[in-house]
């Protein structure tokens, strides 16, 4: 079982950008841009984007005109192609590798092909359990990734640990009733179980 500060868990689940990799400088990019094409105000948007589905994102903002199949599409060739400055958090590569295969999964609003490409631009592995966009119905803050992920470990969503650096995701691990990590400082660190800013820390 991994421990964390003292702590048993049946597993560990990791969302991915802001929480095992930092891909905020490609975010901005692609979403800035994506932004400017449609007119909307690319700081408002950024606010926002992080830890969310690009589905949801462009639902918001798009407006009711928008062929959001053609946008996403979009957005996921734009964010494939942009790798620039994708960099893993310090320390997750000695903290990944001292856990057990499958004791531990990822749970990202990103799809599949993007979170692949991510990952091995930063040299992690790709876990057994990785619940990406595609798999759910409804993304981040809906606790459904969460406990999708739990269920394919097989084990209670009550004694995993959740990784998580957005207020989405945090919002959405609480829902599922696991405990919560919270990396970084996007998040109230009240809001969470532990605090950690990185995995050195």
């Amino acid at each position: 079982m991994p421990e964390f500060r003292n702590h048993s868990y049946a597993a560990f689940l990791f969302d991915m950008d802001g929480t095992l990799l930092d891909s905020s400088a490609a975010v901005d990019r692609v979403w800035g841009s994506w932004a400017q094409r449609h007119g909307i105000d690319a700081p408002t948007l950024l606010a926002t984007v992080h830890g969310v589905r690009s589905e949801d994102t462009i639902r918001r903002f798009a407006g009711a005109g928008a062929d959001v199949a053609r946008e996403i599409q979009w957005i996921l060739e734009a964010e494939i192609r942009d790798v620039d400055g994708v960099v893993a958090l310090p320390g997750i590569h000695a903290f990944i590798d001292a856990l057990e295969p499958g004791t531990w999964g990822i749970v990202t609003s990103a799809p599949r092909a993007l979170a692949e490409v991510r990952l091995r631009a930063v040299n992690l592995p790709i876990p057994e359990v990785m619940i990406t966009g595609e798999n759910v119905q409804r993304g981040k803050p809906d606790p459904q990734g969460f406990l999708l992920g739990a269920q394919r470990l097989g084990v209670s969503i009550g004694k995993c640990l959740v990784f998580e650096d957005s207020p989405a995701g945090v919002a959405a691990a609480k829902a599922a009733g696991a405990d919560v990590a919270i990396v970084g400082g996007r998040v109230p660190g009240t809001e969470g179980n532990f605090v950690l800013a990185n995995y050195g820390a």
